[in-house]
């Protein structure tokens, strides 16, 4: 059976477009098209679609408001589209924080170097979601709370965390960095798959939220605890320097590499750097990036966790980490953060 697809949009040429890419592929039909947040609701009330895919901006009703109410009659993966502009990039982790499974840019050329390319991508990413893949509305953000912390760390030997995470990770990193105190006693290293205009977005956000310091990521600087450096969009993030004084250096991205920022990339250059002095963390996504970087730092004794099959919107990335069995200890969303704390912490 094809996955079949409610596409969403005000723009006719864009319809169009969405629909002639994905009914190209003979495991996905087109069942019906949108131009409105009003006319999405009723067409997903009849039709059950298997995917949705939304525009952000549209009249009558917008896409985030749409997506609430179709989402609360029943769960359904939705792909939103944006613009990679500051406000796009605003109005997508809205998006995601409001239940959107995943996103896309709405200028194909920001997908992929070539137009073949981006409709596999697109082809690929509505199937993934389709499929039964993905769960929607598990990874809401936590509610925001002081965190206490007076203790001195039990695991002095640890020198850094590192995060990977993709699809649903925006949401998941919301849900455990807001649960870390502000004296956290380490630094914090972030990946996650997302472009470049949308990485600084997200740092704001988090830093506005948590009671840790979350900065995008800069070429030069010293790990300090207590900070969480996110990888910048587009490019790749690397530990170098010392043990005793570790520093980040960001590098253009590969063509040749799928991913940028790439989990395995990071997570390979913390492992030649700190070796066994991780702690390692792989959240929700599509694919497998982090299993070979898990793999390195596993090898010289670093602590490798994944989250668990029934908290990821999209169990990829850390089912690659557990099936390789590089995975000390497989959680659940919601207790992620404690787990964190009572693994640096006495």
């Amino acid at each position: 059976m094809p996955v079949t697809v409610l596409v969403v949009d005000d723009s006719s040429f864009f319809r169009r477009r969405l629909q002639e890419i994905l009914n190209r592929d003979p495991a996905i039909q087109v069942i019906a098209a949108a131009s409105n947040g009003l006319e999405a609701i009723e067409l997903a009330r009849q039709l059950r679609p298997d995917v949705i895919t939304m525009d952000i901006e549209m009249p009558l009703m917008d896409g985030i408001t749409a997506m609430k109410r179709i989402i609360a009659e029943r769960p359904v993966p939705v792909l939103m589209f944006s613009s990679l502009t500051q406000h796009g990039a605003r109005s997508t982790l809205d998006a995601l924080d409001a239940g959107a499974t995943d996103y896309l840019p709405k200028r194909f050329e920001d997908i992929a170097s070539d137009s073949a390319q981006a409709a596999l991508v697109l082809q690929q990413r509505v199937k993934q979601l389709g499929r039964g893949r993905c769960r929607v509305g598990l990874s809401q953000p936590a509610a925001i709370a002081p965190v206490i912390s007076a203790k001195p760390p039990r695991r002095a030997g640890y020198k850094a965390l590192l995060i990977g995470a993709s699809t649903g990770g925006p949401v998941a990193l919301q849900n455990i960095l807001t649960q870390l105190p502000w004296d956290y006693p380490l630094p914090i290293v972030l990946v996650q798959h997302m472009p470049a205009a949308f990485t600084p977005a997200f740092a704001e956000r988090l830093n506005n939220l948590c009671q840790i310091e979350v900065k995008q990521a800069q070429s030069g600087e010293l790990l300090r605890r207590g900070c969480a450096y996110l990888a910048p969009g587009g490019q790749q993030l690397l530990l170098q320097g010392s043990a005793a004084s570790p520093r980040l250096q960001v590098v253009g991205g590969e063509a040749r590499i799928n991913y940028k920022p790439s989990v395995d990339i990071t997570f390979g250059s913390a492992a030649r750097l700190l070796g066994a002095d991780v702690l390692a963390l792989v959240l929700t996504g599509m694919g497998a990036d982090g299993r070979e970087g898990c793999r390195l730092l596993s090898r010289l004794g670093a602590t490798v966790w994944a989250q668990d099959e029934q908290s990821s919107v999209v169990y990829g990335m850390p089912r690659a980490v557990a099936k390789a069995g590089l995975a000390q200890r497989c959680l659940p969303l919601d207790k992620m953060a404690a787990a964190i704390l009572g693994e640096t912490y006495g």
